[in-house]
């Protein structure tokens, strides 16, 4: 197998200790002073045995994992009831009379297999290591539930809530981890929920056949099922469908382990006593992730038995659905608090027969100090105020084109009003456009804008009739790479409501000004000479599963001028390999707007996944001081890469009024929870309407800026107030939201390199 599992907590990866200036404290001190829960438990007892660490091997190999474990368990009397096992690595709380122990098995087929047990190492009850050994503990209380484990996390499906209406049905599960903090090794536990549709991929086929017919048929199903997950009943797995095998049917032969022929229909009925109805049915393929060698295994599944998870785009934009949607799965805080400690009544009833674990069934409290802002932080949101104010550097709208379908001519015309209504006051000089009727084909977009796009174009602005991507796709294609114009895409939809006309049309005003490299709000930035980088990545499934990083670095002093760069990279890279060239050209740029070079740089890494920080520390943060190294030797700026993660299970209440509440805006973590052996914080930046406000994690994984952490700290929350595409705090610092959008747009829809003409305007709002 490989080893061990991926390491989903990045334990062992120390940063802390390499800055002098955090080592005694990493804390801030400002701000007011706001009382926590947190949904963590401490671990208040644990087992003072030592934890014997063995490696397990087999011969011949066996692959599957479920085998593993039942062969090696046919040795109880060996190994002791109390073990756990991972299908390579063994614990136990007892040492083995030998250091290499063989034990002999026998599968069902009569094959016989040597085992062979190989103590690896000694760990003390305080060893971190033990810290995956609770793990593997918890997991198995929560199996003792009789909760089924999907992906990473546990759900109930004996006690689903069915939403009828919709065809839909959500089952509630737990999220859990346990690690050391900083005092205390504590559970962090979080609910969650699992999505699944009321039909299966079969009922999506039949209904995608009448859609479209038989010509279509193949295309439709793949565009519209490949890379969705799927859940089968029969072994609460999940599954992504990669692949449609047309030439293969229920009826089809596969070759068992032992080398027998038998079809998908008595396989299922013979190993679950399922009877396959349809069977023309095609077999739907999943790769396996796991690889032996350089063979990749993949499973085969019958569309029938499988149930749709997760909502589509359709959906989504549902605003019914995702209404009473949200009241099963946005729980407020106090209902949160409830259904935790129900599982943790659970856990301590078990947690403490079986492995003499208990945790404290009270939620964690501390005071902290939270950073405010002079606005109404309520609401964290400042579009009244922007409405009626010059903007900071506005572009003038001098020619330009708007162009549209025949059936959108009054659609335009009222935009065309609205918007010479809300630019005056902005301080926008906007002329007539030229006005352009087009058939609403693709084709016609694309002949206009190759006859009439000159480089003395201002910006082109888009009618469309419909959301079709591939519309869209070409438009932004052609002005994005062939001739770069900026470009803005309405749908007649938006601009139907009367009523909401004046909003939408200043909404559409802000984002075309930003396009054409105007600046619309500033926060107050003290430090001087510093350029904010915000990095983050996509993966473009279309074009051979490309990866495409966004990179993204301020100009100005005043953080509202961005230079924009994206590199494409080969399949799958997750970490950066073009960012020396990005940060060259960004530092070139930055010289040639402010005749100096920055003397301070913070970069904002985004879309570093679990188990990554090690190779980013390593890899990712060295070609930053290369590329500062060869700009001249001479040249040594404060840098700062602070990693920034949105998926995290820590969540937090305020206690207001004898309740718990969501906290304000600006509410700042960087104790108790935090973890000992990272400069790291929580910000609570943005303001939800239904359920719990969810925290961003931020950890300074290189820092020679010297700064107090309160500095940072301040600095990473007021640059959430810096997205021009929305008037209020984002969830994380707009330069990482710039870079995912400027990623999504090329992953999505241009599929290669913008034109870097367009490279110091935000172009890809």
């Amino acid at each position: 197998r490989g080893g061990r599992r991926r390491d989903f907590h990045d334990l062992g990866v120390n940063t802390r200790q390499a800055m002098v200036h955090v080592q005694e404290s990493k804390t801030g001190f400002s701000g007011k002073m706001i009382k926590l829960t947190t949904n963590h438990f401490r671990l208040t007892s644990r087992p003072q045995w030592a934890l014997y660490q063995y490696h397990v091997g087999y011969s011949p190999e066996m692959e599957a994992r479920r085998l593993r474990s039942a062969l090696l368990f046919q040795h109880e009397e060996t190994i002791g009831k109390t073990h756990a096992f991972d299908g390579s690595i063994l614990f136990l709380p007892k040492k083995l009379e030998n250091k290499v122990t063989e034990l002999f098995s026998r599968t069902r087929n009569g094959e016989d297999v040597k085992i062979t047990v190989t103590l690896t190492n000694e760990l003390p009850p305080t060893s971190p290591t033990c810290l995956q050994f609770y793990n593997i503990i918890f997991r198995r209380l929560l199996k003792m539930l009789n909760l089924q484990q999907i992906g990473r996390n546990y759900y109930n499906p004996s006690d689903p809530v069915s939403i009828p209406n919709h065809r839909l049905m959500v089952w509630l599960g737990f999220t859990s981890s346990i690690l050391q903090y900083e005092e205390n090794i504590m559970l962090c536990a979080d609910v969650s929920h699992k999505v699944l549709r009321g039909e299966t991929v079969l009922d999506t086929m039949h209904s995608l056949h009448s859609q479209v017919g038989e010509e279509r048929f193949r295309d439709a199903c793949a565009k519209e099922l490949i890379g969705l997950i799927v859940l089968t009943k029969y072994n609460n797995r999940t599954y992504r469908i990669d692949d449609i095998d047309w030439d293969n049917n229920p009826k089809s032969t596969f070759r068992k382990s032992d080398g027998s022929e038998m079809s998908f229909v008595e396989y299922y009925k013979k190993q679950y006593n399922i009877e396959i109805s349809d069977w023309m049915q095609p077999v739907l393929i999943s790769q396996m992730k796991r690889k032996r060698g350089n063979i990749q295994g993949s499973v085969a599944l019958i569309p029938e038995l499988c149930s749709l998870t997760g909502l589509t785009d359709k959906m989504r934009n549902d605003f019914n659905m995702m209404k009473d949607l949200a009241i099963h799965t946005r729980l407020p805080p106090e209902q949160r608090q409830r259904e935790l400690g129900r599982l943790l009544n659970y856990i301590q009833k078990y947690g403490t027969l079986t492995w003499r674990c208990a945790f404290s069934p009270r939620l964690v409290k501390h005071e902290l100090f939270a950073l405010q802002f002079d606005y109404n932080p309520q609401f964290a949101d400042w579009t009244k105020e922007t409405r009626g104010v010059p903007l900071i550097r506005s572009m003038p709208m001098d020619t330009w084109l708007l162009i549209y379908t025949r059936r959108n001519y009054d659609v335009a015309n009222t935009l065309l009003q609205s918007l010479f209504k809300v630019t005056p006051s902005m301080g926008i000089h906007m002329n007539r456009p030229s006005m352009i009727e087009v058939d609403d084909r693709t084709e016609a977009y694309l002949r206009v804008l190759q006859q009439r796009v000159t480089s003395d174009i201002n910006i082109v602005v888009c009618i469309l009739s419909s959301s079709r991507k591939d519309k869209y796709d070409a438009i932004k294609k052609y002005l994005c790479t062939d001739c770069p114009i900026p470009s803005q895409c309405v749908l007649a939809r938006t601009l139907s409501k009367p009523q909401t006309i004046m909003t939408v049309a200043t909404k559409i005003a802000l984002q075309m000004n930003c396009k054409m490299g105007g600046e619309l709000w500033s926060v107050e930035i003290p430090l001087k000479q510093v350029m904010i980088v915000g990095i983050d990545c996509y993966h473009d499934t279309v074009s051979g599963k490309q990866s495409i990083a966004g990179f993204v670095a301020s100009l100005n002093q005043s953080v509202t001028r961005w230079f924009s760069r994206c590199v494409v990279q080969s399949r799958g890279q997750e970490l950066v390999d073009g960012i020396k060239t990005c940060l060259q050209a960004a530092l070139r740029n930055w010289s040639k707007w402010n005749k100096s070079l920055p003397s301070r740089i913070f970069v904002y890494r985004d879309g570093v996944g679990d188990g990554q920080l090690n190779t980013l520390v390593n890899y990712e943060v060295p070609q930053f001081l290369d590329c500062l190294k060869s700009i001249g030797t001479d040249y040594s700026p404060r840098l700062t890469v602070i990693v920034v993660k949105k998926r995290v299970g820590a969540r937090f209440f305020a206690e207001i009024g004898g309740g718990l509440k969501n906290p304000p805006p600006g509410t700042v973590v960087d104790t108790v929870v935090t973890r000992p052996e990272w400069y790291d914080f929580f910000v609570v930046s943005q303001t939800v309407k239904n359920g719990c406000v969810a925290p961003t994690h931020y950890n300074v994984v290189y820092d020679t800026s010297q700064l107090k952490p309160d500095h940072v700290q301040r600095l990473t929350y007021k640059l959430c107030h810096m997205y021009y595409n929305w008037s209020g705090i984002i969830r994380v610092p707009a330069p990482c939201q710039y870079a995912h959008k400027l990623a999504f747009l090329v992953g999505q829809s241009i599929h290669r390199e913008p034109n870097m003409l367009l490279s110091d305007r935000l172009y890809y709002l």
